[in-house]
């Protein structure tokens, strides 16, 4: 009898788009504690890139181990299609989203069926479609572990000291630098939801985009410095990250804290001189985040924007659209 087969995106040596293959590979089955999902929608993110690139961007000691060929992304929302006998809480036809086994790269989401842990789903709130859903899961948690509730006690590779998240109310100012991107769309939001003031660092092309969402104070950093406009900012959440982070930290007041997603280098004199906190965490899987997310998506309290969708076979142009940047919300394959 033959093997089950179904379309998938697969690498089979690392490069650029041009090395994501549209091809036939094996149907997963569940093994336990897993349901098989039938994807209708992926979500496009920043590691997907990184392992197609081979992971070239991320220091060598925090590089998770993988092997190829291997089916890129983490991020789905589908249907139910079978249940391991040891899984409670999913039914054959549920309508689920998640992020799966993030930080490893076995997520398998290019794909019209993956096998995913039950633990790292959640109902997909019927107020929202699967496209939008998908957008959700990664850029979701990872605003919702920076901000709210890290949700898990493993240890961030680019810190010792366990993240912490801010307190944000009525008298807390935030500043979300890359708001219009994935995660800061929805860490705009969620600090809204927390009554905090958003001040929103973007090119100026999504200012309506972002005084839409709640927005108090917008800069365009094509025509002015952040850091030279700002001051007393109780936390910095720089989405983009990386070696020019730093310069946030001359906008915070003292007792404030910079939360990096993509973690730079930082001077511990620099830091304690100017009484201020540079912390992060690393985003996992968590279906339990995911349901309190998904409340708010169901009632329009957070909603994703989608920047763009392409069809599963066009995985290649949903990455040249990401490496053109300047996106606002998320890219999405969609799946037939």
């Amino acid at each position: 009898m033959p093997t089950p087969t179904m379309k998938a995106i697969r690498l089979h040596e690392h490069g650029g788009p041009e090395v994501l293959r549209h091809e036939d590979v094996p149907l997963p089955e569940p093994g336990p504690g897993e349901v098989l999902v039938r994807v209708h929608a992926v979500g496009v993110n920043p590691p997907d890139w990184y392992l197609r690139d081979g992971l070239t961007d991320l220091p060598p000691e925090t590089r998770p181990v993988f092997s190829l060929p291997v089916i890129p992304g983490t991020d789905v929302s589908g249907v139910v299609e079978a249940v391991a006998a040891d899984v409670d809480g999913f039914s054959v036809g549920d309508e689920v989203f998640g992020l799966l086994r993030f930080p490893s790269f076995d997520g398998g989401a290019y794909a019209e069926y993956v096998a995913a842990p039950a633990s790292d789903l959640a109902l997909k709130p019927p107020g929202i479609d699967h496209v939008h859903a998908a957008g959700a899961a990664m850029a979701g948690l990872t605003a919702w572990q920076f901000l709210i509730e890290v949700g898990h006690d493993h240890p961030s590779p680019f810190q010792t000291a366990r993240h912490r998240p801010t307190a944000l109310g009525s008298g807390t100012t935030v500043l979300v630098n890359g708001a219009a991107g994935g995660v800061g769309h929805l860490a705009l939001q969620l600090a809204k939801g927390k009554g905090a003031q958003v001040v929103a660092v973007a090119s100026g092309a999504h200012e309506a985009f972002l005084r839409e969402l709640g927005a108090d104070e917008f800069i365009d950093y094509t025509k002015e410095r952040p850091e030279a406009l700002v001051h007393d900012i109780d936390l910095v959440l720089d989405t983009v990250g990386g070696p020019h982070s730093r310069r946030f930290l001359r906008t915070l007041k003292r007792g404030g804290a910079l939360f990096p997603v993509f973690f730079g280098e930082f001077d511990e004199e620099e830091t304690a001189r100017l009484g201020v906190t540079v912390s992060g965490t690393q985003v996992r899987s968590n279906g339990t985040q995911l349901a309190q997310l998904g409340r708010l998506l169901d009632t329009g309290a957070v909603r994703v924007a989608v920047d763009s969708t392409f069809p599963l076979a066009d995985a290649r142009a949903a990455h040249e659209r990401a490496a053109r940047g300047h996106l606002q919300g998320k890219i999405v394959l969609t799946v037939a």
